[in-house]
């Protein structure tokens, strides 16, 4: 990971597969990652609305069983933070991505490395972070000038 990153940086991984999930998790905090899981899409969205803000990215499958998918997760979470890092990753899903992925994502077709996926959210980061420091706010969209009030 590159020093530019923050220490820790939080990310949520929908994933619904309880093979793969613990792999994900196990890789992304060994590479300095914080992350918050979430097997469902309702599970994901109810972490977001109760203090997304925390969030500095995303990876997300797309086929999440029953319920919202991860197309409908990211847009959601685009809606409150419009500049955070999204990773999509799917088997069967992979081609949809150029109509339903939000802009500045990535799609990643499984199976794929796990060195894929870290270089691929710590890609999305950086960019997120020199974003932010050019425009005045943070790298999830949150203006970092705000008062409060």
């Amino acid at each position: 990971m590159t020093d530019q990153l923050p220490r820790h940086p939080i990310l949520p991984l929908v994933e619904d597969g309880r093979v793969l999930e613990p792999v994900l998790e196990a890789a992304l905090s060994d590479d300095g990652f914080e992350v918050l899981t979430a097997a469902t899409g309702a599970k994901a969205i109810s972490e977001l609305e109760a203090n997304g803000i925390r969030f500095k990215g995303s990876v997300t499958d797309i086929r999440l069983g029953s319920g919202l998918s991860g197309w409908e997760v990211r847009h959601r979470a685009r809606q409150h933070f419009p500049g955070i890092p999204v990773i999509y990753m799917s088997g069967g899903s992979a081609h949809e991505w150029s109509a339903e992925g939000v802009p500045g994502s990535i799609m990643l077709r499984r199976p794929c490395a796990i060195s894929q996926l870290i270089a691929a959210i710590t890609t999305l980061l950086n960019a997120a972070m020199n974003v932010a420091a050019l425009s005045g706010s943070t790298p999830n969209g949150e203006s970092s000038n705000s008062s409060g009030g």
